[in-house]
């Protein structure tokens, strides 16, 4: 063929090529462009109904969080900005909103769980509280001197002695009776008229020699200069303020006999109920030794002030002691009772978990789901507390368990116990949907599969473990940090993260950049190695 025909052959062939390539280029060009700018059916749902979904899995998406620090909630996906990782989607469907969880049956029996119903009852207004049982100061006794003189022996030899009424307290000597005394017995031995006898008496009585002593002298006609003080009353000393050989004046106390026939009963009002309490209502007191006997009695008197130390008011009032059984410092339970009924509505104290700042119940759904339920709590009644405030009457609550031993839980700890340990033995637990770490009461361990096993009695106690492979990247003497596979049990993605070690000198052999089966398991400080080997040994 002539060659200068095949040139603009060639050349034409080669342009139309040239042309479709643009074309085509153009094309998905444009495409990728489509695409890029047209909004996903899932994402357009999104916007038209307002709900989170997630586009891959199509569920309503709750929140995302890092499953590390699942408290921090977050409205869209990204990165974790604590950790080297995604963070994860909390689905609706998954119970991680207000749904509650679900505990199987035979979980519920293993636990003692054990159920309640909020109920209103009619109750006397009124409130328990403390006290103390103390001497009726207003039936104290004294015993004082009259005279100068001196103490010839004393009987009462210590405080807080029980003394019988007419017992001998002490022995006085007083010099100054001598002197009227045999003046008086002179006048008498001299004959003179009754009118001289009459004054002699007088003046006597008016130096308080007592009339015993004053018939004495008509009867055998000598002067006493001894007088023995005995007890007005049967109870205690309570004050002793002589001894041996004192000298005492007109009107010194020697002695303070308390009486134990009645005692006073100190009622501490907390502050907060300082406003209910009035005299005359009823006290019901018992004392702990003996909880089977009652004592009652109406307040007299609402003493004034509040304690700065306790922020309690007392109220007093009196009981009777009569078989003298009770004695001054012993600390009764009281129930103030008021004079009308109140309409309460009540609930097992022990349901009641209190964190410190709130108050929490466990409440049963209808669909038997338990979820907590932050209430407000009033005065105790007997072994239940008034609610007024978060729960209705009829609804049912949880009102003993084995999660609700720790009475200091706070609910960050108490709900993810009973997540992880209703988890079927043939799913894998899901970690999104936790509210904090996992408690070392669950009652089966956690693998790193995700299925969970069931435990004999003996270990059901101890932490759950987990394990996984991963690379070593750094080794300190305080822990390792590795970039390991994920942890389905924990719903962790593969991430690079640090570990506690529990010696510095644990797992010495092993190297940065080696490929290792380790095994760990929650701790107070964080995730503690409990094993590290290389992952060829791994079972």
């Amino acid at each position: 063929m002539n060659r200068k025909l095949i040139v603009p052959i060639v050349a034409s062939v080669l342009s139309v090529f040239a042309g479709v390539a643009l074309l085509a280029a153009g094309y998905f060009i444009g495409v990728h462009r489509a695409a890029s700018t047209r909004p996903m059916p899932a994402m357009a749902a999104t916007a038209a109904s307002g709900d989170k979904v997630d586009p891959q899995a199509g569920r309503k998406v709750l929140y995302w969080h890092d499953p590390m620090v699942p408290n921090q909630h977050f409205d869209k996906p990204g990165k974790s900005p604590f950790m080297d990782m995604q963070l994860q989607p909390v689905y609706a469907d998954d119970g991680g909103g207000s749904t509650g969880i679900r505990i199987n049956p035979g979980l519920q029996q293993d636990l003692g769980i054990r159920y309640a119903t909020v109920h209103r009852r009619e109750t006397s207004e009124g409130f328990d509280a403390i006290g103390t049982t103390q001497f009726d100061e207003s039936q104290a006794d004294v015993v004082q001197s009259r005279v100068n003189g001196y103490i010839d022996h004393l009987y009462a030899s210590a405080p807080m002695q029980r003394i019988a009424k007419g017992a001998p307290v002490a022995s006085l000597f007083a010099p100054d009776w001598l002197a009227p005394q045999e003046e008086y017995l002179s006048l008498k031995r001299g004959g003179m008229d009754d009118a001289l006898l009459q004054a002699s008496r007088a003046r006597m009585r008016a130096m308080s020699i007592p009339e015993g002593v004053i018939a004495s002298l008509d009867r055998t006609g000598r002067a006493q200069t001894h007088i023995v003080l005995s007890s007005p009353e049967s109870g205690v000393v309570s004050e002793l303020n002589v001894r041996d050989g004192a000298m005492v004046t007109p009107g010194q106390t020697l002695a303070k006999v308390a009486g134990l026939s009645k005692l006073w009963l100190i009622v501490e009002i907390p502050e907060a109920l300082a406003l209910e309490a009035r005299p005359g209502m009823r006290v019901d007191a018992t004392f702990s030794g003996d909880p089977t006997r009652h004592f009652t009695g109406r307040i007299r008197e609402i003493l004034p002030g509040i304690s700065t130390t306790s922020r309690t008011l007392q109220a007093r009032l009196e009981i009777d002691n009569g078989d003298g059984r009770l004695t001054p410092g012993m600390l009764m339970r009281a129930h103030v009772s008021g004079a009308k009924t109140v309409s309460r509505l009540l609930v097992p104290s022990e349901a009641v978990i209190t964190t410190g700042k709130r108050s929490v119940v466990i409440v049963k759904n209808s669909d038997g789901r338990l979820q907590p339920a932050t209430v407000t709590v009033g005065n105790d009644v007997g072994n239940e507390t008034e609610v007024l405030g978060g729960l209705n009457d009829g609804d049912t609550v949880v009102a003993s368990g084995q999660f609700l031993i720790d009475s200091e839980a706070s609910l960050k700890s108490v709900l993810p116990r009973i997540e992880g340990a209703s988890a079927p033995a043939s799913a894998p637990v899901s970690g999104s949907g936790a509210t904090g770490p996992m408690s070392d009461t669950a009652a089966s361990t956690t693998t790193a599969s995700g299925a969970s096993a069931p435990t004999s009695a003996s270990t059901a106690g101890a932490a759950p473990t987990y394990e996984t492979t991963g690379k070593v990247e750094q080794v300190t003497p305080t822990g390792m940090t590795f970039s390991h596979q994920p942890i389905p049990a924990l719903g962790w993605p593969a991430m690079t993260m640090s570990f506690n070690k529990p010696a510095p000198n644990a797992f010495a052999d092993v190297k940065v950049g080696d490929t290792v089966h380790f095994v760990f398991k929650q701790s107070d400080d964080g995730y503690r190695l409990t094993k590290v080997e290389p992952a060829g040994g791994a079972k």
